[in-house]
Order: structure tokens, then sequence, then C-alpha cells
């Protein structure tokens, strides 16, 4: 692991804790999700560009704030149970684990919520960005 990608994953999981200590600040607010950083790599051949990986447990009955992912290209792909997901107003749809969507960058996620109140759902979200671009998930303002 090189230097860059240290450094890289250090300030991802640092603003992902970040994140996930604010998403349960509320105890009035729905239950959320839990964000933990699996991976960050830049990408050799495509210079200043990396890919970054976080893996989104949802509880029973958990949502995601909306939210944005700046310029990053995103891809989901459901690990386990179901998520509802929605960008940009459009029509949601349901994604079972195997499953996988794509986010262009710039969209807006408007819903990404565990379907199940009774089960939990896991879900990998890949983004590739660049590498200068630090803060990969931007919660909409109450």
């Amino acid at each position: 692991m090189t230097i860059n990608t240290l450094v890289s994953t250090a300030a991802l999981a640092a603003s992902m804790a970040i994140i996930s200590v604010a998403a349960f600040a509320q105890n009035d607010e729905p239950m959320r999700e839990t964000i933990t950083p699996a991976f960050a790599q830049a990408l050799p051949n495509v210079p200043g560009k990396t890919i970054t990986a976080i893996i989104v447990d949802y509880p029973p009955g958990a949502k995601s704030i909306p939210h944005r992912h700046g310029q990053a290209f995103v891809v989901g792909y459901v690990l386990q149970g179901q998520i509802r997901s929605q960008v940009n107003g459009g029509a949601s749809r349901v994604y079972n684990a195997g499953e996988h969507w794509t986010e262009a960058p710039g969209v807006h996620h408007t819903v990404s919520e565990n379907v199940s109140t009774s089960v939990p759902a896991k879900l990998l979200a890949i983004f590739v960005a660049d590498t200068k671009d630090k803060n990969l998930v931007i919660w909409d303002k109450k």
C-alpha cells in the first residue's frame, strides 16, 4: 500500500466517521445507516482519479438522508437484503442482494433505504472520483 493510499484511506475513514456520528445525532430522527470505509486506491492508468469503496449497513427500516456524491461516478452493489434507491426524483426501484445500479456524477440521491422493517441490508458503494475530492457523501441540509 502506498503512502498516498494510506493517507487517502485515513482521510476517508475520518470523514465517514464524522458523517456516521452526525447521522445518529438526533434521537427523534429515524434510524440511519452505518458507514464503514473499505478501501481507497489511486488508479495508476487514470492519473488524478481514485477508486474508493464504503460498506453501508442499514438496520431494519433504516434510511439515508438525501445526498449527492459530488462529481464521483458511483456503483451501488447490494450485498445483503433489499435496498430501495431513487435518484433525481425519478422512479424508485428495489434492488436485491447481487444487483447493482450506477449514478452519474452530480445526481441527487433522494431515496436510499432498507425495504425491510425486520431484516438488515448491506450495500457496497464504489466511487470513482478526483483524488483531491475527499468528501464523497454530501448530505442535504434540513
